[in-house]
Parts: structure tokens; sequence; C-alpha cells
């Protein structure tokens, strides 16, 4: 089967090459199972198997067997570890990096990426942004939001802007602001229960 180059790194093989280098190497702390990254990444079980095979005899992530559970994480030890991992923050970082902050926030109902970065990880064309839009509906504080953004761009070496709409506002689409949002791609980091 063939596949077409990443739109956000057309330097990548894949989307699901991209996906998974991002997720690996900005958690370097962090091992997961094939069917981990596979869930988390929402891609099939084969194409993440071929995917870190591939990632393995290159040195780039390693893999530790426990019973029948093979581990993968990424391998720091290599001098290509900090390079790929900048590049990953700046491209496919926003989502998993986004996502993770995001979650561990209770009030959030729902959180998405918008924007240029969410357009061109839909596959439109565009240089690189140079910030990450996100909209947060629920009732968050600002003060956490803007924690949320700093932590945020630290790890994506770019501003990151969140903005925090109600749920009647988000449902009644009452602005125009809003409905151009919903109008565009947007990338779920918390998608409605």
């Amino acid at each position: 089967m063939r596949t077409s180059a990443s739109p956000l790194l057309p330097l990548l093989r894949s989307e699901v090459q991209g996906e998974l280098l991002a997720l690996l190497l900005l958690h370097p702390d962090e091992s997961w199972s094939v069917t981990a990254l596979s869930n988390t990444i929402g891609r099939p079980v084969q194409s993440v198997q071929r995917e870190v095979a591939r990632l393995a005899a290159a040195g780039i992530v390693t893999e530790q067997r426990t019973g029948n559970i093979k581990y993968v994480s990424a391998n720091t030890d290599t001098p290509l570890y900090r390079p790929l991992a900048e590049l990953m923050a700046v491209t496919y970082g926003p989502e998993p990096v986004l996502r993770g902050l995001i979650e561990t926030i209770p009030a959030t109902d729902e959180a998405y990426i918008y924007g240029s970065w969410a357009a061109r990880r839909a596959g439109e064309p565009g240089p690189v942004p140079l910030d990450v839009d996100v909209i947060v509906i629920g009732a968050v504080p600002l003060s956490t939001l803007d924690d949320v953004a700093e932590r945020a761009e630290a790890s994506l070496h770019r501003p990151v802007h969140i903005r925090r709409i109600s749920r009647e506002d988000w449902d009644a689409a009452a602005t125009p602001f809003i409905g151009e949002i919903k109008s565009r791609p947007l990338i779920p980091l918390r998608s409605a229960l």
C-alpha cells in the first residue's frame, strides 16, 4: 500500500510516521505498547508496527519486551534525538502536547485546535504556521488557560493562543467568529462527552 508524504512535514514518509515520532519524541520518559500507540494516534496496529520497526532499525526508538508485550520509547541517547524532537515539536507537536495539557483540566467540556495549524494538519497546503490557536469550551478559569498556553509555548517553541467560549455560545454559534471556527478544520483535543 502506497502512502503519501506528510502535509505537515513533507520530509516524512507518512502521517503515521509523523504522529508516532511526535508522540514518542515529545514524551521521552514514557513507554507504550504498540496497541497503546495505535489507540493513542488512532491508526491501525499493523501500520504502527511497521513504522515502529523502521524507527527501531534506525535507532530512533528502543523496544523492550515484558512478557508478550513489546514497549516502545524514544531513544534519547542517539544524536538524532534532540534535533528530531525539536522538528516534531514545531510540526506535529501541537496535537499531543496540547491534548496532554488539556486533559488535566477538569472544567473543560471540549477543546480544539483551529486556524492555520489545524488547516495544515487537515492537509491544506501552506507554510508552517507561526502560532497555534486553541478554543476551549467550558468554565475553565482564564488563569488556568494562561498557564496551559505558557507550558505549551515552552514545548512547541511558538506562541499558543487559547480562547474560552461558554457551552451556550458554542452550541448556538452565537458570533460570526464561532461560526467561522466551526466551518473550518478542527483538531479535537477533548471532544464532547
